[in-house]
């Protein structure tokens, strides 16, 4: 049966068993931080079915459990940056923090990080530096995923992206997509599950569309859109992996295998809003923006329109009420944890019972 569990009960678990792999207090607690609010934003595939994974990786020594990145280049607006094979969550959130440091000293800025790891989910990076003062975009490269157009083998990753914007009163406005169907991770959520995923998510490894997530696992992920997902996942490559310096392609390695260098590479590029506008006008430009959205006559069987970001915040609040619910095949990887780490699991909050605000 699932086990719902309270978010701050889970990150202080995450936080411990990564501390325990030898990962500083402060960047294990940022890691568990990333699962965490993914599980809020109702985004478990970059949840806590991801812990093992990362801790796989830091125990094989395939990760570095004390990121010490080295800058390669620096031309003051760009920055180069080797992650020595560190946790891509903690590399990239001090990109971030290069990156709007820079952004706002030359109006506009650029951070590669070559030899990284699988980062989570990009929005939980930009939104800091919309939070900040910028539009940002990230850009990173994944394992094989997709066949290329017209192709039957895997060769091109999902390579997710994100883009992120201050939004005046109505808070951040953010994307986060991958360049396939669906993210890699929903894939392995719907195993975990054990469900069968939808038409048009996947094929075998013949390259037969697929509904059963194992044959999705060990075959292909569909491009969105056709074609043109797969040209768009092409070019983040160039620009995440190839441009960066990091690995590309099929030499990238993905973060459910415990071992083999990574090779990931991210590309932030953050642009100071005042090198541009007033900050307040364009917050009520966007503001402007969001509320024409919004205000969209509704198609049937549709009671309101979003603007990107604002299901995830909407799930968030409700979420931080209710708990977090874990599907068995999650909450048993995470007892093992707790087995081999001595670090106690969280305890699930009755059915009944509901969390403090």
């Amino acid at each position: 049966m699932p086990h719902t569990v309270g978010a701050a009960d889970l990150l202080g678990f995450a936080a411990a068993t990564t501390e325990a792999h030898g990962v500083p207090p402060a960047d294990a607690r940022l890691l568990a931080d990333t699962l965490v609010t993914a599980e809020l934003w109702g985004h478990p595939s970059h949840g806590m079915l991801r812990l093992p994974w990362y801790l796989g990786r830091l125990a094989s020594g395939a990760t570095t459990a004390v990121a010490a990145p080295e800058v390669l280049t620096d031309s003051g607006a760009v920055l180069v940056v080797d992650g020595c094979d560190g946790l891509g969550q903690v590399l990239t959130d001090r990109a971030v923090t290069w990156g709007v440091q820079r952004a706002r000293r030359h109006g506009i800025s650029a951070v590669a990080v070559r030899d990284s790891g699988h980062f989570g989910t990009a929005a939980y990076f930009t939104r800091k530096a919309a939070e900040q003062g910028c539009v940002a975009l990230l850009a990173t490269n994944a394992s094989p995923a997709m066949a290329p157009w017209g192709g039957r083998e895997k060769r091109i990753g999902t390579n997710p992206w994100s883009i992120a914007a201050p939004g005046g009163r109505y808070g951040t406005v953010v994307m986060d997509i991958a360049n396939t169907a669906v993210a890699r991770g929903k894939i392995y959520h719907a195993k975990e599950r054990g469900e069968p995923i939808p038409d048009g998510w996947a094929a075998d490894a013949d390259g037969v569309p697929t509904t059963d997530p194992c044959h999705a696992i060990e075959g292909l992920i569909l491009p969105m859109a056709g074609h043109k997902g797969y040209a768009i996942s092409f070019m983040f490559d160039v620009l995440a992996g190839v441009l960066t310096g990091s690995a590309f392609g099929s030499a990238v390695v993905g973060p459910y295998r415990p071992t083999g260098r990574s090779g990931v590479g991210h590309l932030l590029i953050c642009v100071d809003i005042r090198s541009m506008a007033d900050p307040a006008e364009f917050e009520a430009r966007m503001e402007t923006l969001i509320e024409e959205t919004k205000s969209t006559p509704t198609a049937p069987g549709t009671t309101e329109i979003f603007v990107p970001g604002e299901p995830e915040i909407r799930t968030a609040e409700r979420l931080r009420t209710e708990g977090i619910t874990l599907v068995d095949d999650t909450w048993a990887s995470l007892a093992a944890i707790a087995h081999a780490t001595a670090v106690p699991l969280p305890t699930p909050v009755p059915a009944s019972q509901e969390l403090p605000a």
